[in-house]
């Protein structure tokens, strides 16, 4: 099932993604799940295939303005350097690491697929991150690598934009550079994990104006999914509908001689073969 949401008129609504279009859930089963973190914390997903079943679509997909699938995560939790090679190129002779890099970013940082990156005002550099996500189902702390997957609700796809040159602003952290408003996307849909199974291998490419920049897979991950749930539930509960960004490969625009940052009119894609595509056009901030 590929769970989205959007927005109608003014109001956020969550539906299903099907053949032709999309099928409205508010209107079938928003009396009891009123959106789509409300409907995987309800364990809910039965619910929400019924509804859907034998429906023609309500909208058009291009006629509506998708917005990141699960709109307030208690936490959006993102890794740094998870793919081999990331590490080299920092060039700094560093070994590889033993734990994973973590941050976190606000979903005012986010913006849905379809929808404008800002580049901001105060920076030029402006660039690009695609990455594979995956959004917590069943919750909880402690959990045993081995019991992992069973709490991976599916996956969506992460522009992880980034303002590089306020990456360093503090000695100790990255935050400015990762949380500037809609600097970042997220969607266009969750693809739930009975149709698509976490385990992979999943691949993922970024094009820029069709140009490839960045691709990969899974199976060289230096952390996998499991191990970044059970290393994160170590210090934190995991919550329904939280979101975690498992990082980037090589290739992002930083890392050319000249740098390659975003410009306006830019557009991103960021895809997965067995999610779909995440599509933004850069824009400049107002």
């Amino acid at each position: 099932m590929r769970l989205l949401s959007y927005l109608l008129d003014g109001e956020a609504r969550y539906g299903a993604a099907v053949a032709g279009g999309v099928v409205d859930l508010t209107k079938r089963i928003g009396r009891d799940y009123s959106d789509v973190k409300a409907l995987i914390a309800a364990n809910a997903l039965a619910d929400a295939q019924e509804a859907i079943a034998g429906q023609e679509p309500d909208y058009a997909l291009d006629k509506l303005v998708l917005l990141p699938p699960v709109l307030a995560p208690e936490k959006l939790w993102c890794i740094g350097v998870n793919y081999a090679e990331r590490n080299a190129e920092y060039k700094d002779n560093s070994d590889l690491p033993k734990y994973p890099s973590l941050f976190v970013r606000s979903m005012s940082s986010m913006t849905g697929s379809g929808q404008p990156l800002e580049k901001p005002k105060v920076s030029d550099q402006l660039d690009y991150e695609g990455e594979l996500v995956i959004v917590i189902g069943q919750g909880g702390r402690h959990i045993p690598r081995e019991q992992a997957w069973s709490h991976i609700f599916g996956m969506t796809l992460c522009n992880e934009g980034t303002i590089r040159d306020w990456l360093r602003h503090g000695k100790f952290n990255v935050t400015q550079g990762k949380n500037f408003d809609r600097s970042g996307s997220i969607g266009p849909w969750i693809v739930t994990a009975d149709e698509l199974d976490p385990r992979g291998p999943h691949d993922i490419i970024t094009r820029v104006n069709g140009e490839v920049r960045q691709q990969d897979t899974t199976e060289r991950l230096m952390f996998p999914f499991d191990f970044i749930i059970s290393y994160l539930s170590t210090f934190a509960t995991l919550k329904p509908g939280d979101m975690i960004v498992t990082g980037t490969p090589t290739g992002a625009g930083a890392r050319f001689d000249p740098p390659r940052w975003l410009k306006v009119g830019d557009v991103v894609e960021v895809e997965s073969s067995r999610i779909g595509v995440l599509r933004n056009t850069v824009a400049a901030e107002q």
